[in-house]
Order: C-alpha cells, then structure tokens, then sequence
C-alpha cells in the first residue's frame, strides 16, 4: 500500500504572469504514484485528487468548461465565490458541488481567509478546455496543452 500524508506534501504554487490567477497545489494522486504526463492508463489513476489553497483576492483559473472530465469539489476550510451558467454562488466549508462535461465554471476568494478545498477528477486523457469569456480552447496533445484563440468557421472551410 501507498500512503502519504498531508502534513509532509509540498504545495506548489502556480500563478499567472500578473497574478490574478494564483493557486497553491497539494497533488495527492502524483505523490501516490499517478505519473502526469502519461497516457498509459496503468500508469494513471482512475481519478485524481488535489488539495487546493487560494489565497484572498485571487482566483483558481478563468471561467472554463472541460468537454470530457468531471470535477466534484469539497470546501475544507474559508469562503469562495463559484461561477456558472446560472450566476454566483458563495461556498463555505462543509459544502459539496460538482461540474460534469460542459458546465462552464469559475472559483476565487473574496474572502478574508484562505479558501481551502478538495478536487477529484476523473482524469480522462482526452480533455479539452474551453474559455467562454476570451474565446480560447486548450487543446490536449499529450505532450502538454496547446492553447488556441479561433473564430466560427464553416465546417468544411479549406476542406474543398
């Protein structure tokens, strides 16, 4: 058996250039074992599972929809703000929600306190991601994402 424990996980930090977006990670599957970048499903976990801590003022991500994976998440500690489809609901610890393929959704802190929660994804290995809000889609290649900015075209344009 594997086992790891909290308490002695590093907590990575991941922020974006100006720092709206701003995280710190505890990956529990990777320190049990979960290699990242492989595609080869014995290699992976049928799930992944994530300790997430955002600090106050900032958010996880942008406003996204993945198309294959399910997130469920369990708030532990702190306040949160989630954006949908239907508007803004505030999260406390104690409270569970999930996003399936396609629903569209944010999470920050306006709080004054960390917000701390739990993340399991079902980890599939051909997820996309869509951004609503700028139009980009992240596109899995299986050596790491490719973002693209596109506008609507006709199905077959540059196909005939």
């Amino acid at each position: 058996m594997r086992k790891v424990n909290l308490s002695q996980l590093n907590e990575d930090e991941r922020r974006s250039p100006k720092g709206k977006y701003r995280k710190f990670v505890k990956d529990i599957s990777i320190a049990l074992g979960r290699e990242p970048e492989s595609l080869d499903l014995r290699k992976r976990h049928p799930f992944d599972l994530a300790c997430i801590r955002v600090p106050p003022g900032a958010s996880y991500c942008p406003y996204h929809a993945h198309v294959a994976e399910t997130e469920f998440y369990l708030v532990v500690s702190g306040c949160g703000t989630v954006r949908d489809e239907s508007g803004t609901t505030e999260v406390i610890a104690g409270d569970a929600f999930i996003f399936h393929p396609h629903q569209a959704h944010q999470l920050w802190n306006e709080g004054t306190e960390d917000f701390v929660y739990y993340v399991i994804a079902d980890n599939p290995t051909d997820d996309t991601c869509y951004y609503p809000d700028s139009g980009k889609w992240a596109v899995s290649t299986g050596d790491g994402d490719i973002i693209i900015k596109a506008k609507p075209a006709n199905y077959y344009d540059g196909e005939e």
